[in-house]
């Protein structure tokens, strides 16, 4: 099975009038683990044609609020619709198991014994600043997180975080996750 871990970074943040309308975000990189080479890359709004072929042969998605933001934003350049692609979102399981929301920089620090190099901010002010590989080597970083806590999940049947000062585990049930489903690899989202 195909499985293409990714995270986006964008060039802008949201106005205050905007009322979260994504439309008006910008991305300037994503980041790809690619489980079939084994191997991370990245791609800025240029070179997207270099990721489509990819990601139209996956078999899941995986992502960090990935389903309300990256896929959104990144649908913005695709012919087709990303989001008939399966995903899966941890944050959106985490949320299910434990009944609400948490960062990723918790997951890592409990889980991985890791903490995340920057935040989205930080890569929206390096992107102004043409600092581009800095964007890339975090956008690269954040997959890389979540790669790991994808596969520590899988596993373990559970991840980590920090309540307080405690170290708690969150049950997570992953059974369906890697099971193969009868449609192809090829998502057929692209209009014809």
């Amino acid at each position: 099975m195909r499985v293409i871990t990714f995270d986006i970074e964008t060039s802008n943040i949201l106005p205050p009038t905007s009322r979260n309308d994504l439309s008006q975000l910008d991305l300037s990189i994503v980041g790809i683990h690619d489980s079939e080479t084994n191997e991370f890359s990245s791609y800025s709004k240029e070179e997207l044609p270099q990721l489509w072929p990819i990601i139209e042969k996956t078999d899941m998605l995986v992502g960090y609020n990935s389903d309300a933001f990256d896929i959104p934003i990144l649908n913005k350049y695709y012919a087709g619709d990303l989001s008939k692609i399966r995903s899966l979102d941890l944050m959106v399981e985490v949320q299910k198991a434990l009944g609400r929301r948490l960062r990723l920089q918790s997951l890592a620090e409990a889980t991985l014994k890791a903490g995340k190099s920057g935040d989205g901010l930080k890569a929206i002010e390096w992107w102004a600043k043409g600092e581009y590989q800095k964007v890339r080597d975090y956008c690269i970083e954040d997959v890389r997180i979540t790669r790991k806590l994808f596969d520590y999940a899988l596993k373990n049947g559970l991840l980590k975080y920090k309540d307080l000062n405690t170290i708690r585990d969150i049950k997570i049930d992953t059974r369906q996750w890697l099971q193969e489903r009868e449609a192809p690899a090829i998502t057929h989202t692209l209009p014809l």
